[in-house]
């Protein structure tokens, strides 16, 4: 079993970013608090909705697993000497297996939930999983060095699945020069979008929530996420209602702000929110998507 302090590399710099985002559009708004638009909104809705059906396609079809988050990370902390190069190296996705990494892919393996639940999965090899830390990152970083991955064991970890928390084959990488092991998650045929190129000058909208629950056939669903710190009838507070932009593959949700209007300037700090929407039909096996990136988020469903 992988260590507790197992950590993704990119997870908390996104999750800082998303609150500092939200704060900004806070303070920008004042308490007058103008929405994004809604014919915005719809279009990359139903682009993400797009984007999932082709991810799903080319992963040959639905999965019993869709994980959600960074599918790297590391165990442990980068030592002084080497933290300066290692840490950017590894989300630039500079890594380089060693020739006598095993190539041979593994038996299928297990994904268990924490319920009870239990799915069986394919699985890559050790050197497939260097291969697709390779490919799943593009932060630049031309004057690090490369890790080298010397070694490789399969474990299991605990991973983020759009049907909750759950544990999973892990590879375990071994790195030159360093007590730190790089982590993969090591289930094979992944479905994974393809995001479309940034454009600074028509970034996308929208609140992004983190994560969503309900119950097993319910057609309400609770999304959370990080908006104003206090409601509607509060000086500078927001209400929220959402709504649901559908697929039979996916569903994504659509957070709408409803600002106290009053003259003066927001507090810079964002606060834990929740909102509920109804479904056209119940969730079962469709996939939660947020609204700026059409990225999963884990799904909680009780009986």
């Amino acid at each position: 079993m992988l260590s507790p302090v197992r950590r993704p590399v990119a997870r908390r710099f996104r999750l800082v970013a998303l609150v500092a985002v939200v704060a900004m559009a806070i303070v920008l708004a004042g308490c007058t608090g103008t929405g994004d638009d809604p014919a915005k909104l719809q279009q990359q809705a139903r682009a993400a909705l797009t984007r999932w059906a082709d991810a799903v396609a080319a992963a040959g079809g639905r999965s019993p697993v869709v994980l959600v988050g960074e599918l790297t990370g590391q165990v442990g902390d980068w030592e002084p000497a080497v933290g300066a190069n290692n840490k950017r190296a590894l989300m630039a996705g500079l890594v380089e297996a060693d020739a006598s990494l095993p190539a041979a892919t593994p038996p299928d393996g297990e994904v268990r939930w924490q319920d009870g639940t239990t799915a069986s999965v394919g699985l890559i090899s050790a050197r497939q999983a260097v291969a697709a830390i390779k490919a799943g990152t593009s932060e630049p970083c031309g004057d690090c060095m490369p890790l080298r991955i010397t070694d490789a064991r399969l474990t299991t970890g605990p991973v983020e699945t759009s049907r909750g928390s759950a544990t999973a084959p892990v590879w375990d990488l071994t790195t030159e020069g360093t007590a730190v092991t790089v982590t993969r998650v090591a289930i094979a045929d992944a479905i994974a979008i393809v995001l479309p190129p940034w454009n600074p000058n028509d970034p996308p909208v929208g609140l992004a929530i983190e994560s969503a629950s309900g119950t097993v056939g319910g057609r309400q669903l609770t999304v959370a996420f990080v908006g104003a710190p206090s409601p509607g009838d509060q000086p500078c507070g927001e209400d929220y209602t959402a709504e649901a932009v559908e697929s039979d593959l996916a569903v994504v949700v659509i957070v709408t702000r409803h600002s106290h209007v009053t003259i003066g300037a927001c507090t810079a700090v964002g606060a834990p929110r929740t909102v509920t929407l109804k479904l056209a039909a119940p969730l079962r096996g469709r996939t939660v998507l947020e609204v700026q990136h059409g990225r999963p988020v884990p799904v909680t469903l009780t009986p």
